[in-house]
């Protein structure tokens, strides 16, 4: 099978060590062999990738003999990110799976809340639904409890599927400890010291047109 990354060390080569050094990637973890190996842990998932057996032999660092089209093997190396993104979406649900993800957390190495009063609170990857192709993967503030766009234009490619809407929210209930129990100050919009009110702006606006209607009356008899 010939492949992007051939001329590499055959011997020392990983696929998984691969994906995970792509642009991009760092959200994911590495998900164990034995979970891969485990055809319970991948039940249904190949109706969700056409070519799911070279995938998965792609993943596992089985060689395969067949000699593909440079057009089938690209096909086929889309596919192993797949599968590897949804298996990962059931992995990090396990005990294995948040360990795993507590360390990346750990070392925030998902980033840090951009809100002003959330002071660099670190942060999830989540999904915002659990259908692939649909939303790339967002980042989640568990003190302002607000989903953000990741910072890097290169996360807008990776699917938030392969996170889900279960994990970021898991993980918090599994390590209770590192969920902030009081909400982040929010910030009061404020003119010389004094709040504004919600109405104001709705206020203002409606004394805005009836200005331009009172100008545009005047314009006309002007004429």
């Amino acid at each position: 099978m010939n492949s992007d990354f051939d001329g590499q060390d055959d011997q020392n080569f990983c696929w998984v060590n691969y994906f995970l050094s792509k642009a991009g990637h760092n959200f994911f973890c590495k998900v164990e062999e034995s979970y891969i190996h485990d055809n319970f842990n991948l039940y249904g998932l190949n109706q969700q990738v056409p070519y799911y057996d070279q995938a998965l032999d792609l993943i596992c660092d089985v060689e395969d003999d067949d000699d593909y089209s440079e057009d089938h093997q690209e096909l086929i190396e889309n596919d192993a990110d797949v599968l590897y993104g949804l298996i990962h979406s059931r992995y990090i649900v396990t005990n294995r799976g948040l360990q795993a993800m507590f360390e990346k957390y750990k070392y925030r190495e998902f980033g840090e809340c951009p809100y002003v009063y959330c002071q660099n609170k670190p942060m999830l990857p989540v999904g915002i639904t659990d259908e692939k192709n649909k939303e790339s993967v967002k980042l989640y503030c568990p003190s302002c409890e607000r989903v953000y766009r990741p910072k890097s234009s290169r996360h807008e490619n990776i699917d938030g599927a392969y996170f889900g809407t279960t994990f970021a929210h898991l993980f918090f209930l599994t390590f209770p400890e590192l969920k902030p129990t009081q909400k982040p100050q929010t910030y009061v919009p404020k003119i010389y010291g004094f709040r504004v009110h919600e109405d104001a702006y709705a206020q203002s606006l409606e004394e805005k047109k009836q200005l331009i209607r009172s100008q545009s009356r005047t314009k006309r008899r002007i004429r």
